[in-house]
């Protein structure tokens, strides 16, 4: 019998025990991670151009499996962005460590929902001592519950949704049995220079923006503590770790007594720079963060694990529960860890495994020698750009720089041109109403070299900027 003659069952049955398939995806792969440092960092025009291949309509009958791998490596490799890569330095963006990378191939194949630990054993005994381990690594109160989630901005709202179900039942109101209409006001405090995800995270809960309360900031972007308004127990307070821009520190101490007295939920957004917390000597910057109520982390970021890998941690485990949990008949909980009271989602890919591997990888040294090699590398490449006469507008305390050069044209045409060059790729932003290049070091494969690189790429666009005005 054909293969045409084959039901799709049997089709795929056939393919499941083709091995062939399978290596072709892994030769794929490790040519890919072979050439990854050596390809253009923004993929070519030509390379984008060919992107076109893929807008065709839905085929009547089956493909080759084969078939489409090579057409995904010949047209799609091309066209990714080397983040994992040593010279990408746009978004905060991290590698993905290769242990980690490794056990994500293998967690694959499992194909785990983790919702419940009658669906997945193995994936609930991995989330509680990723829980423990990352408790301890950050110094958060010993029972801090831990949700994984897809990133930063679902870490935020779940965090906002505990504390303000929290506040209202303090107040005497119970959000899931009466909802939100009529409900106690509550109040928002956060700084000008919030991430964007947590006014996305407050819009979705239903906070409006003329309800939010905004601190002025200091020339960092850190929020200025006696301009706070007085607090009350019907406060959400919104402090940041790690400025998207500058990366500076909110002074998590101060905020973290002023709400503690009042009785206010705060909430850290250290989606970054929660992770100075395993760094001996970046530790001061989160100083006083424990006091906080909850928080959120990715660990795609600064700890490059694979993506997607976010963290909702919060102290009061029953009130993150209490926000999350679903109940149904059908519903198996256990007296194991269920990971569905922890996250909004039920059904969920199983993303604690790769964190478990990340940090059995690396260790608690690892953890700090990979945090500190990020922040050593910023600090190398805007003492380098300062010596060529680039000006630096932050204080580079961790792992972000901000570069400007003499006029906004020229500064533009700069950033222009490194991202052209495919060398290395940077972002821009606006940072005290000023036109600026942001850098982002956030991967474990950047090297000094990387930023002798990403420094002379930036003074050949300059060059060129300045030809072009003239």
């Amino acid at each position: 019998m054909t293969t045409e003659a084959l039901n799709i069952r049997e089709r795929m049955r056939l393919q499941a025990a083709d091995r062939d398939l399978f290596e072709q995806a892994k030769a794929y792969a490790y040519e890919y991670m072979d050439h990854v440092c050596d390809r253009s960092v923004f993929p070519t025009e030509e390379a984008i151009s060919r992107l076109d291949l893929f807008d065709e309509p839905l085929s009547e009958a089956p493909c080759d499996p084969g078939e489409i791998l090579r057409s995904l490596h010949e047209h799609g490799s091309p066209a990714t962005v080397a983040q994992t890569g040593g010279r990408y330095f746009g978004f905060v963006n991290g590698g993905a460590a290769p242990a980690a990378l490794a056990v994500k191939w293998l967690a694959d194949v499992w194909d785990q929902n983790c919702a419940l630990y009658v669906i997945s054993p193995v994936v609930s005994r991995l989330e509680a001592p990723c829980e423990r381990w990352l408790n301890d690594l950050l110094g958060l109160p010993s029972g801090t519950a831990a949700g994984f989630v897809s990133g930063t901005s679902t870490a935020t709202m779940c965090g906002l949704a505990a504390g303000r179900n929290e506040l209202l039942r303090r107040l005497g109101w119970d959000v899931k049995v009466k909802g939100l209409f009529g409900a106690p006001r509550l109040r928002v405090v956060l700084g000008a220079q919030a991430h964007a995800t947590v006014f996305k995270a407050l819009a979705l809960l239903g906070f409006g923006r003329e309800g939010i309360e905004e601190v002025p900031v200091d020339d960092q972007g850190r929020m200025d503590v006696p301009r706070m308004p007085d607090l009350d127990g019907c406060t959400l307070v919104v402090a940041q770790a790690g400025n998207v821009n500058s990366g500076a520190f909110d002074p998590l101490d101060e905020i973290c007594d002023r709400a503690n007295r009042a009785g206010a939920w705060v909430h850290i957004d250290g989606a970054f720079g929660l992770w100075s917390a395993a760094s001996g000597s970046r530790r001061f910057l989160i100083r006083g963060m424990e006091k906080a109520d909850s928080w959120s982390v990715d660990a795609h970021k600064t700890l490059n694990a694979p993506y997607d890998c976010g963290i909702i941690l919060c102290k009061d485990r029953e009130a993150l529960i209490g926000a999350m949990q679903a109940t149904g008949s059908y519903i198996q909980y256990s007296e194991e860890r269920d990971g569905m009271l922890y996250t909004p989602e039920m059904s969920r890919r199983a993303r604690a495994v790769e964190l478990w591997a990340t940090l059995k990888s690396l260790g608690r040294t690892g953890v700090e020698e990979l945090v500190d090699g990020l922040c050593e590398h910023a600090a190398q490449c805007a003492e380098q750009l300062r010596a060529e006469e680039f000006h630096i507008l932050n204080n580079v305390v961790f792992n972000q720089v901000l570069v400007a050069c003499d006029t906004a044209e020229e500064t533009q045409g700069t950033l222009t041109g490194i991202q052209k060059s495919g060398e290395c790729w940077c972002g821009g932003a606006l940072w005290g109403g000023r036109q600026v290049i942001r850098i982002s070091v956030c991967s474990w494969a950047t090297t000094a070299e990387d930023i002798d690189c990403l420094v002379a790429t930036f003074v050949k666009a300059r060059a060129a900027a300045r030809t072009n005005d003239s």
